[in-house]
């Protein structure tokens, strides 16, 4: 990773891409710091301490949702509008037509997801701005007071969306998915100062410490080499004679990798488990029997039942991600018009079946891993006293399958370079 990274830094026009990066990074983090106006800070510290209530938003933020900054509310409208674009593209006939054609298709769907992210963003900041009034954590419990605070979260919202598409456009990697990095990289410390205090008042002893950071190594190696382990189908293409010449006839092979859906999986069903816990506490009465329901019953995080339904999910994202980028059918008629099979198989429905079948395999392998590594934290902070660092898991997830990504662009770029020299 170094090595690429120093390779990079050499080119100039990488060079800008990665300072282009770095620079709208930065800007990112720079709005986590600056606070919602009318907001009782004391109250509101009281109201976050109360465990694990706003504990995904504010992972996803970087630590704003905490301290309910402008950027209080991250990237999380944009993933809930996301997921539900690509539910709709598949039940849409029209949307699943528009998306085919190409390049204006896919604008036009990305469109319709900015307006779907304002309005999940104006949902979940009404819905914050009247708990806080509830709960008094407003200065002023006006609607004026209330509609700035809307105002405010929702053009924090738009112009996070907007830098992460200028990233994916001018910068390197997707824009969302850097910004989330950049948020998790920077409660690194405070997650030391969290395991340092714990260790100070004696809360858990040193040998805790190490085993916890044993099992956080062991977690990254294992998810380094699920992201780069990849089932190889060979792919044979049959010779052709044209004249005196003799053409095709090589070996390849179609990549599958175990792990497709990276952190995007991870990302779609924890926005999916917490969304009904945040807006049945912000918006409900405590007696109310669907806050029960998703806050102290049985879909509750503490309960059993809740780590089963979030392995159901990201195996669901997993599969539906796969599907949706890696298409069988596509594949097998792309290979039968190029002249190429696959051993043992003949081209069309029965190669089509077979890539089918390889790839479910794949995507329960991968989807019960991301499960293994996302729930074992959750798991373990209902027995273990490491419960402030329960998304831990999650978190390496999206750090090194993001760091991973990053490092292939990296070399594609160079190699395209390299190309492009020779050529010249």
């Amino acid at each position: 990773m170094l090595k690429t990274l120093r390779n990079a830094w050499r080119v100039a026009d990488i060079r800008s891409k990665l300072l282009i990066t770095l620079a709208l990074l930065m800007v990112y983090r720079a709005g986590v710091f600056i606070p919602v106006p009318g907001i009782n800070r004391t109250a509101l510290e009281q109201l976050m301490s109360g465990g694990m209530l706003f504990g995904f938003l504010d992972v996803i933020s970087g630590g704003a949702f905490k301290d309910f900054s402008i950027f209080a509310l991250g990237v999380v409208p944009y993933i809930n509008s996301s997921i539900v674009m690509s539910l709709l593209t598949i039940a849409i006939p029209a949307l699943e037509e528009l998306q085919k054609e190409g390049e204006e298709g896919r604008k036009k769907i990305a469109e319709y997801t900015r307006y779907g992210t304002i309005v999940f963003c104006l949902i979940q900041a009404v819905s914050i701005s009247l708990y806080l009034r509830n709960n008094g954590a407003l200065i002023d419990n006006s609607w004026t007071q209330i509609f700035i605070i809307i105002l405010t979260l929702t053009a924090g919202t738009t112009f996070v969306m907007w830098l992460g598409e200028k990233i994916t456009e001018y910068g390197l990697g997707n824009g969302t998915s850097l910004i989330i990095f950049a948020g998790i990289l920077a409660r690194i410390p405070s997650m030391g100062m969290q395991v340092g205090i714990l260790l100070k008042g004696g809360t858990v002893n040193i040998v805790q410490v190490i085993l916890f950071a044993a099992f956080a190594l062991l977690v990254i190696a294992g998810v380094v080499a699920m992201d780069l382990a990849e089932r190889r189908i060979p792919v044979q293409y049959a010779q052709r004679r044209v004249g005196m010449k003799t053409y095709g006839g090589q070996s390849t092979h179609i990549p599958i990798n175990v792990n497709s859906a990276g952190v995007i999986a991870i990302i779609f069903a924890m926005s999916v488990m917490q969304f009904p816990m945040i807006i049945t506490q912000m918006t409900l009465d405590p007696t109310n029997k669907l806050y029960i329901l998703f806050n102290s019953g049985w879909l509750s995080a503490k309960k059993p039942l809740y780590p089963i339904i979030y392995v159901i999910l990201i195996v669901f994202f997993t599969w539906f991600y796969t599907s949706v980028t890696f298409k069988p059918d596509e594949v097998a008629k792309n290979l039968q018009k190029s002249g190429g099979f696959v051993p043992g198989f003949r081209p069309g429905k029965p190669t089509e079946e077979y890539l089918a079948r390889i790839l479910n395999r794949m995507t329960i392998i991968g989807g019960l891993f991301a499960s293994i590594v996302a729930t074992m934290p959750i798991i373990l902070a209902q027995y273990s006293d490491f419960g402030q660092l329960q998304f831990g898991g999650t978190a390496i997830l999206i750090v090194v399958g993001v760091a991973l990504e990053m490092k292939k662009q990296l070399q594609a770029q160079l190699v395209m370079r390299h190309y492009e020299g020779f050529l010249k």
